[in-house]
């Protein structure tokens, strides 16, 4: 298991229990380590700053007992954004007729990166819209997807604030 899973599998009870959902777990550096932690409210609602900060303290009270990094790090509580990675096959559900981007683990048709709208998934099949053809891509091979800033985003963001 990858470190960022690990830790993940650490946290999530915790976090769960205050009402986030983890986003992601992303480790990076070699010689100074940040871990970025994306979480969201399980209800959809937006993320304060006081929310970032308390799931951080959490998180450090966690680590501190568990340990699970041997090297000094730098810890960071972010919101995912508009433009939010797609990590889970629900995301892709969840942004069905979004634009994205999907970058593969391995070549389709030649190519890595993709750039269309979620059609929405099938097991665990991504669907999407690329150059006015359906392509699918098996969850495991994506590598990394991300939503794509559009007006449309925007309005579907502003409009869920209001609910």
């Amino acid at each position: 298991m990858e470190l960022s899973e690990h830790i993940q599998h650490l946290i999530e009870p915790a976090i769960g229990e205050m009402g986030f959902n983890i986003v992601r777990v992303r480790i990076s550096g070699k010689k100074k380590l940040s871990m970025q932690v994306m979480v969201e409210h399980q209800d959809g609602q937006g993320m304060t700053v006081d929310d970032c900060a308390a799931v951080s303290r959490a998180i450090s009270a966690l680590l501190d007992v568990e340990d699970p990094i041997d090297a000094p790090y730098t810890l960071e509580v972010s919101s995912p954004g508009i433009d939010r990675p797609l990590v889970r096959v629900g995301d892709f559900q969840r942004f069905q007729g979004f634009q994205a981007k999907i970058e593969t683990t391995r070549p389709f048709d030649g190519r890595r990166r993709f750039k269309g709208v979620l059609l929405g998934v099938d097991g665990d099949t991504v669907r999407m819209m690329v150059d006015g053809e359906e392509v699918d891509f098996s969850h495991p091979d994506i590598h990394k997807a991300k939503l794509i800033l559009t007006d449309d985003l925007i309005t579907a963001a502003e409009e869920s604030k209001r609910l």
